[in-house]
């Protein structure tokens, strides 16, 4: 089996090259090629059995995408994109890579003739306020920012492309991601993660909005999760609604900080430092809350059932692992 990753640089992206590795198949399938592609370099990996190879540049170029697909890779993860507040900033570059990109890889694959297994990362953000108290699957997508806008627009191409038989796609659309390891990205949504993981790392954490803010969430690990299980499902079980919200927990950001106490104290809650932001308080207000993810839980789709759940996959996945890579 050939596997294609795009976005294979980032966070998301490198756990998931690392389960990969670690699992050596796909579907119950060897994979014998795996090809990692980003706007930078990603890091190369050993992966026994399989040729390994790393591809850097724009995905919007013309011939960037043809040039990914012309071996015709079984399976693709389409990662790549720009975050929300990024996409906000530059609304010339969130349409260039959330979209443009996305539609000149689509359109690699359809003439490239062949049917893979398409998995993309869409995002909540495709949801508008105002929102009932938890939301439903047959919730209307009306995004209220460029980013989610742009996912949206992607969401419809790849069922589309899937209903004209090009490939098989499926697409899931991720709660915040937290909590994130490394340095905090240009996401709006950062902050979830750094006012638990700066406080853990004994840092000054900023939150800049109100602690009554309900977000959804789900772990890196849960993540990684919900992309094998969408690589790997029967595409006959989806049904030609192919966009899925998956599950994750919801919790105000008090709620958070609750678990960040139960967890590491109360010294950890007091590098947290209230500084309202007003530019992320008026993204942050037409975001989805909770979510049903029926559909997504009866294909199999699973995530954390507490944040404290998630505080401890952040504990064990990142800060016990590098205490024991460097012991």
């Amino acid at each position: 089996m050939r596997v294609l990753m795009t976005g294979a640089a980032g966070m998301v992206g490198r756990k998931l090259t690392d389960r990969l590795v670690r699992d050596g198949t796909l579907n119950g399938r060897a994979i014998t090629a795996l090809d990692l592609h980003d706007i930078v370099p990603p890091a190369s990996v050993d992966l026994p059995g399989a040729a390994v190879s790393v591809h850097s540049g724009d995905l919007a170029e013309p011939g960037a995408a043809a040039a990914l697909t012309a071996a015709k890779p079984d399976v693709i993860f389409h990662l790549a994109g720009v975050v929300s507040g990024e996409a906000e900033a530059d609304f010339d570059k969130g349409y260039r890579v959330n979209l443009d990109a996305t539609r000149a890889l689509f359109d690699a694959i359809r003439l490239a003739a062949y049917v893979p297994r398409v998995v993309f990362t869409s995002s909540i953000a495709v949801f508008g306020a105002p929102f009932p108290e938890i939301i439903p699957d047959e919730f209307h997508a009306t995004p209220l920012t460029s980013y989610g806008a742009q996912k949206l627009m992607a969401e419809t191409l790849l069922a589309d492309y899937t209903r004209r038989g090009f490939f098989d796609g499926i697409g899931i659309r991720l709660p915040t991601i937290c909590v994130r390891p490394g340095k905090p990205n240009l996401a709006a949504s950062g902050f979830f993660s750094g006012i638990i993981r700066e406080p853990l790392a004994g840092k000054e954490a900023i939150l800049p909005v109100p602690r009554s803010v309900v977000h959804t969430h789900a772990s890196p690990r849960s993540a990684v999760n919900f992309l094998i299980r969408a690589a790997e499902i029967d595409g006959a079980l989806v049904g030609p609604r192919r966009n899925l919200t998956m599950p994750g927990v919801g919790v105000t950001v008090g709620e958070q900080i609750e678990a960040l106490e139960r967890i590491a104290g109360g010294d950890a809650v007091k590098l947290i430092r209230e500084e309202p932001d007003a530019t992320i308080w008026a993204i942050v207000q037409g975001w989805p809350t909770r979510f049903a993810a029926t559909r997504a839980r009866a294909l199999g789709f699973a995530a954390e059932t507490s944040f404290d759940e998630i505080i401890r996959a952040h504990i064990e996945d990142e800060l016990e692992a590098s205490r024991a890579s460097s012991s």
